[in-house]
């Protein structure tokens, strides 16, 4: 005779069971999460992490790039403070942060403020799309047109001309207290679409009923924009400023299209530096050198920025 036996059921896992399998669980996901980064990790790897170990190496040594590299310990990195010329450098890549990142993003500020409150202009989407253009054209293709804007017969002088103002005329990229100015302004033109854009789509997302109750209490636009406009866009002004201060610091097309670092030294930057240098002079340590030094000041500044970045915006 067979005596059947009924299985109890397995108990319920405690509290202390629950949480161990939610941990094993994520630590599986995590792996399986990995495994999806991991060809992306690998090509970083290769095509920028390992040159940029390289360079680190190059940047403490004498070296031309052909002959045999001679041991020159922080000697480059000296140089970036010492040199007359590696100090302007560095001295008009912050120049140019006031033309790449300031100017823009206050004008786009403005232009938010009017284009927010001007809810039935026409055609809206061209005038974004008109303003954003100069962030899909190649940047040597801007710097080219603007060349030609700047030369002695171009459109800024007979523009000048026309108006009866051809005393101001100029060679603009010649001029060795303007060269600087004029190359800024080009980063302005191409970076106030950008900054626009990033508003435009922050204004979007701040709910009608803060304008509603801020007009019932009786403010004006001024005292709108102050008190509700920027403060929703301090996140996207973050963006637009660690994306345009980091344009400012790194370029390089720009210069090398319109003034080659001239007249004499009035417009190089660091990033036009590091190229003549390792190309033009045959100074690839001293070219590495000035390339991490810039890459910690734009890690600083970057760092620095982010600090205004709320960790929830909208």
């Amino acid at each position: 005779m067979t005596v059947s036996r009924t299985r109890r059921p397995a108990p319920a896992p405690t509290g202390a069971g629950r949480r161990a399998g939610r941990r094993t669980r994520g630590r599986r996901r995590s792996r399986v999460a990995y495994l999806y980064i991991l060809p992306a990790f690998a090509v970083f790897a290769v095509f920028l992490g390992y040159p940029f170990l390289q360079t680190i190496q190059y940047s403490f040594y004498d070296w031309d790039g052909l002959s045999a590299a001679t041991w020159a310990g922080v000697a480059n990195y000296a140089a970036v403070v010492t040199d007359p010329t590696l100090r302007a450098a560095f001295g008009h890549a912050l120049v140019l942060m006031v033309f790449y990142a300031a100017l823009p993003i206050a004008i786009a500020l403005l232009l938010t403020a009017l284009i927010s409150r001007a809810h039935r202009l026409r055609a809206m989407s061209v005038y974004r799309t008109v303003l954003f253009v100069p962030q899909v054209i190649a940047s040597v293709v801007v710097a080219t047109i603007w060349v030609s804007i700047y030369s002695p017969d171009g459109l800024l002088n007979e523009g000048l001309r026309l108006i009866g103002l051809g005393s101001l005329a100029r060679v603009w990229l010649a001029d060795y207290s303007l060269a600087l100015v004029a190359v800024g302004f080009v980063g302005t033109w191409l970076n106030v679409g950008l900054c626009l854009v990033l508003f435009l789509s922050g204004v979007g997302n701040i709910p009608p009923v803060l304008y509603e109750a801020a007009r019932i209490d009786g403010a004006g636009p001024v005292r709108e924009f102050f008190a509700i406009t920027l403060p929703s866009l301090r996140g996207q002004v973050a963006v637009a400023l660690t994306l345009t201060v980091t344009s400012a610091l790194k370029t390089f097309d720009l210069v090398y299209v319109t003034t080659s670092g001239g007249p004499g030294n009035s417009t190089t930057v660091p990033g036009f530096e590091a190229y003549h240098r390792a190309f033009g002079t045959g100074q690839v340590g001293s070219a590495a050198a000035v390339a991490i030094a810039l890459t910690v000041v734009i890690m600083i500044v970057t760092a620095l920025i982010h600090r205004l970045n709320p960790k929830e915006v909208g």
